[in-house]
């Protein structure tokens, strides 16, 4: 039997007009600025006469370490905003817009699957409302700035060879991650060594989705430090007098837009640091509007719990004030198998054939991964329901067994969730559980005191949530950090860099590796989004492209219509 691709179900999604969707909020249709008829940004005056309202309840969805097989970690946080309103709950559901370089790389587009997605699945991967193209002009508008100081006399004393802030471009392109820059005679600049990062690793991007407001982002732009003078004081962007023409470019990016499922739920979409080489969150903006008009919020983080939930945990609740009441974990059969170890995976290739058959005994091998992420959920004293993504290919024995284990590693409750099938009704399971485990007494609390050392707060991070033995710095990293606390930064929270695909540090150890030490190449500061990031091995800010990316399979068709986008 075929089945529909994921952008042929969302093409035949019958959507609601935006305004439709925004008065299910309570948004009046004068308060949307629509882009076309089925996407609309919220206007700021409306956000602000909200903040009286009182609050509805957080969940956050977070899931395994990733896998090329897949856990539909957007999938399930959709199916669970329309599985709540299936069951009679006002929710909302806040997400992370989508970046090209994935899109047209080897992860895909990030509007869930199935039946349960955000439409329209092919604005929202690609450009989508120009919010994307705001921060990477805003970013290099600084870069530039920085080298046209530098060119015109240099009066505040750049030092050429610390010049901290690079170009962004939303693409995987690993020909640029080091490059020199001002060659070509004195008309072209001074030459110096830089390089290009994705536009989700930007601190802009960050700013973004950490700030309250225009003129809290406005602040937080001018305190973005873009280098060193020659005797060691940093260089922020206020002093190049660009954070006002940065804050120009994103005026239009603070506000978040409103979309829907494929169901009509209302979804708000805004900024989106990847998880893994930034702190992988959507913005508080979006969370917290959307809490004053729904009783219960579904937001998501990226990549795995030891990374994009910590994050949100540790520097966005710091930042905004907001506690979540419940936490939904994703897994699937097939990707707690392949942490096993036992099978060989190839990304962008197909799953082999062997793990589609039952196997118990490789289900309880890998199971560990999942165990680790529970009992990190538990330490930050939240419930954790534990959601399993239903593929054809489980048995009724692998469900059975997997839900037993998640069981004893202390999740509240375990469901088998449908929602890529069945849409809101094969999530109303989850979302009964996750409404119970929101009704508990809520006992949250903090990894770490921010105002710690620097290296006790790393240390808190790799040993409690990674399981390692221990951090190892470099000369490098020494250096920096103890730079960073002369210059009064050590009270910031830290933001760790590193892979997703394992617990530890090496994307190699899968399951729920122990006995490593994470070794911490350097620690920098983002001073404007207001925390510290530790790069861990040979962690990449510019992703590239595999030797089949899916930018070779997408295409239009005889109508004009995208095809082959995932």
């Amino acid at each position: 039997m075929a089945f529909k691709t994921d952008i042929e179900i969302a093409r035949e999604a019958k959507k609601l007009p935006i305004q439709q969707v925004g008065a299910k909020l309570g948004i009046g249709a004068e308060d949307l600025v629509p882009y076309g008829h089925d996407k609309a940004k919220v206007s700021a005056e409306f956000i602000a006469s909200k903040q009286g309202n009182k609050d509805g309840k957080l969940i956050l969805v977070t899931a395994i370490n990733p896998t090329p097989a897949g856990e539909g970690k957007t999938t399930t946080t959709v199916g669970l905003g329309d599985g709540l309103n299936a069951i009679g709950k006002k929710a909302a559901i806040c997400i992370r817009e989508a970046s090209l370089g994935p899109s047209f790389g080897l992860k895909g587009g990030a509007a869930g699957g199935g039946d349960a997605q955000v439409v329209p699945m092919e604005d929202m991967n690609l450009h989508f409302t120009g919010d994307f193209h705001a921060i990477t002009s805003a970013h290099n508008l600084l870069s530039a700035m920085i080298d046209n100081h530098i060119y015109w006399g240099n009066s505040l004393g750049i030092d050429n060879r610390r010049v901290a802030w690079r170009r962004v471009m939303d693409m995987n392109d690993r020909a640029l991650r080091e490059i020199v820059s001002g060659i070509g005679g004195k008309e072209n600049g001074v030459p110096r060594q830089t390089g290009f990062e994705i536009a989700v690793a930007s601190e802009v991007m960050a700013i973004l989705a950490l700030a309250g407001d225009l003129k809290d982002l406005r602040t937080r732009l001018g305190r973005i430090i873009v280098g060193y003078t020659y005797d060691g004081q940093p260089v922020t962007a206020e002093q190049l007098r660009c954070a006002g023409s940065m804050a120009v470019l994103m005026r239009h990016a603070i506000k978040p837009t409103l979309v829907q499922t494929s169901e009509g739920s209302g979804v708000l979409l805004h900024a989106g640091p990847f998880g893994n080489i930034a702190h992988g969150n959507s913005s508080i903006v979006a969370d917290r509007l959307a809490l004053k008009l729904a009783e219960y919020v579904v937001t998501e983080s990226g990549f795995g719990a030891d990374l994009g939930m910590e994050k949100f945990f540790n520097i966005k609740c710091r930042v905004s004030g907001l506690i979540p009441h419940a936490v939904g974990i994703v897994a699937t059969v097939r990707a707690i198998k392949m942490h096993s170890g036992r099978y060989k995976i190839v990304a962008g290739k197909p799953l082999p054939e062997a793990m589609a058959r039952e196997d118990l005994d490789a289900l309880r091998a890998g199971s560990g991964n999942l165990a680790k992420h529970i009992e990190n959920v538990a330490q930050y004293g939240i419930p954790a329901v534990v959601a399993i993504n239903r593929f054809p290919t489980d048995s009724e024995n692998e469900l059975a067994e997997l839900t037993e284990l998640a069981l004893k590693a202390g999740a509240t409750k375990v469901v088998v969730n449908e929602a890529w099938a069945k849409g809101g009704e094969g999530a109303e399971a989850f979302a009964q559980a996750i409404v119970e485990a929101c009704d508990k007494p809520s006992r949250f609390r903090f990894l770490y005191d921010p105002s710690a050392p620097i290296k006790d707060k790393i240390h808190a991070i790799c040993t409690k949530m990674y399981g390692a033995k221990g951090v190892r710095y470099s000369a490098s990293a020494e250096a920096s950090i103890a730079r960073l606390a002369g210059r009064g930064f050590g009270a910031l929270p830290v933001c760790m860099a590193k892979t997703h695909l394992s617990l530890s540090h090496d994307p190699k150890l899968l399951g729920r590796p122990e006995g490593f030490t994470v070794p911490v190449e350097d620690v920098k500061v983002s001073a404007g989004a207001g925390f510290l990031y530790a790069l861990c091995g040979t962690m990449k800010t510019m992703p590239g492209l595999g030797s089949d990316p899916a930018g070779a399979h997408i295409d239009l068709d005889a109508d004009g219509h995208v095809v082959g986008l995932f």
